[in-house]
């Protein structure tokens, strides 16, 4: 049955693509994107408008939206078995704040202007944050769930505080970063997924091993050691699965925040408790919420649209209260 869940997973992130490339305020049949997608191009007005919507558009995006969203489904399912913390987030280890001060430092000081040349600076600032909160939360005796969420929570209100001060006397970097800082796939490439993808992969490999590991950290770290397991090298490794698949994410994407904290906990109720199915469920089920949360901020505000920061979080959240108000055993 777990296996047939996760096929019917599958299918639905195919259903979702689908509806991503079909929908939007110009609605475009399923033969124009069969053809402009085994096509490549072509000629003729008509043709070519479409061709142009499927193929520079809503193709980068559903990519984005596909590779953003399962490494954040996965970070977040790691973050909270990691910690033991339901409401764990991308925004627990510092990673988005990290990102976001980054962000701001390339528009200020460096000059950069558009989402592309932010990926590399907003990778940069997750990963650094993410080492410092884990470095402060070790002490002599290593991190702990309380002290990673402590270490977190300071961390991030530090990098928030500086972020606050650079926005507030420089206008225009505000300007362009507010558009970054809600999340949204628009105005990306898809090749710039293609110099991420080695640390997606080395990320979510990582991830996917730790299942058994994590199930162990779910007893408490004394049962874990009583059963052989090396506590420190798990969440060593966790940690570095986190910096990679959240830094790539948030730098794809933005500090996108219900991915991460839903979707383990949809994982869960689907699945049970053991982290060695919620990990691989949450993949399919992040990218699934992500691309078709981009596919309705397109569809209820047309003309224009909602980012898919928004659209996530006014899902996400009376989804989250929903699973917590049903059956608070979730939060295990």
């Amino acid at each position: 049955m777990r296996v047939l869940g996760l096929v019917g997973l599958l299918l639905g992130v195919v259903v979702a693509v689908a509806l991503s490339l079909l929908l939007g305020s110009r609605s475009i049949d399923f033969g124009a994107v069969l053809g402009a997608l085994t096509s490549g191009g072509g000629s003729g007005s008509d043709g070519s408008t479409e061709q142009m919507v499927v193929l520079d558009l809503r193709v980068p995006r559903t990519i984005i939206g596909l590779v953003a969203g399962a490494a954040l489904g996965l970070a977040g399912a790691l973050m909270q078995g990691l910690t033991r913390n339901p409401l764990a987030d991308p925004g627990l280890l510092g990673v988005n704040s990290g990102a976001s001060l980054a962000v701001v430092v390339a528009i200020s000081v460096f000059g950069v202007a558009s989402p592309i040349g932010y990926i590399w600076f907003a990778f940069a600032g997750a990963a650094v944050a993410a080492v410092v909160v884990y470095a402060v939360a070790s002490g002599r005796t290593g991190p702990t769930p309380l002290s990673l969420t402590l270490a977190g929570a300071a961390v991030t209100a530090v990098l928030t505080s500086l972020i606050t001060l650079v926005l507030l006397r420089d206008l225009d970097t505000l300007g362009q970063y507010r558009f970054w800082s809600v999340g949204s796939l628009v105005g990306r490439d898809a090749s710039t997924v293609l110099p991420l993808i080695p640390f997606l992969v080395v990320g979510a490999v990582l991830a996917l091993v730790l299942g058994r590991g994590l199930n162990g950290l779910a007893l408490g770290d004394d049962v874990a050691r009583g059963l052989g397991q090396r506590v420190g090298l798990t969440r060593v490794v966790a940690g570095v699965a986190i910096i990679l698949l959240c830094g790539s994410a948030t730098s794809l994407a933005g500090p996108l925040v219900f991915v991460g904290l839903v979707v383990p906990h949809l994982a869960r109720r689907m699945i049970g408790t053991d982290y060695r199915w919620i990990l691989a469920y949450s993949v399919p089920l992040g990218a699934m919420l992500l691309v078709l949360a981009d596919t309705v901020g397109r569809l209820i505000a047309q003309p224009a649209e909602l980012e898919a920061g928004i659209v996530v979080a006014l899902i996400g959240a009376p989804v989250l209260i929903a699973l917590v108000r049903r059956d608070r055993a979730v939060t295990r």
